[in-house]
């Protein structure tokens, strides 16, 4: 084998390799945009930015976007349709995830040192304890694509998004009654469009019924 055959060889496999990995950045074909089914639903997709547990951008949210599988998206976008009628409306706070993310999540979590939004987002929580808690999840529905986090425009829930504690476990008895009615508002809204709530946040729901699901690492982008 000659010298220029061998380089041109292995620069044709150096070139197949980088392709592997850009496809596997990109989306799979059964995930959309929420923004192209649903253009309707606001988006504040909090780990693309500092406003978050972890005070600032979290691995693998490239852009502030919410990415979904079809059947995740289509759901939202029928519930979007029935809240209109009431003159009302969604917002997203966080959808697919990359398993990245998680990583540093648990990362974060085992930093002891780091406690800046301690005061925010979990006063009375241990963070070493949120995976216990189930407030994060070693194993994220939202790495598949199934899950997203969602609240009703204007409406008040009684905690904000991804306050870890007791109080934003969506049956709470001891918060005020509006906030309990809204939680009961947006739970059933939910679930007649087939989603399931996670009982410790009243604002995390996924599409059930989906089968061969498996969990993905592009990264969130535009």
């Amino acid at each position: 084998m000659s010298e220029a055959y061998s380089a041109a060889l292995t620069l044709l496999m150096l070139s197949a390799v980088c392709a592997g990995a850009a496809r596997g950045q990109e989306p799979p074909k059964d995930f959309v945009r929420l923004a192209d089914l649903a253009p309707g639903i606001k988006q504040d997709i909090r780990y693309a930015g500092a406003d978050n547990f972890m005070g600032r951008p979290v691995p693998g949210y490239v852009a502030p976007q919410c990415w979904l599988r079809r059947e995740v998206a289509e759901a939202l976008a029928a519930a979007q349709r029935e809240a209109e009628q009431d003159g009302l409306g969604l917002i997203v706070y966080d959808c697919y995830r990359p398993q990245k993310a998680t990583k540093a999540f648990i990362a974060w979590a085992q930093d002891s040192s780091d406690q800046a939004m301690k005061p925010i987002y979990y006063p009375n929580v241990d963070k070493t304890a949120l995976f216990e808690l189930g407030y994060i999840a070693k194993a994220s529905a939202h790495s598949t694509g199934l899950a997203v986090d969602l609240g009703i425009v204007g409406l008040d829930f009684g905690t904000p998004f991804d306050l870890f504690d007791a109080a934003s476990a969506t049956d709470n008895p001891d918060i005020e009654a509006a906030a309990r009615a809204n939680r009961v508002k947006l739970f059933a809204l939910m679930q007649r469009h087939g989603f399931s709530n996670l009982p410790q946040e009243w604002w995390h729901f996924a599409l059930e019924g989906v089968k061969d699901a498996p969990p993905w690492d592009f990264d969130v982008k535009e």
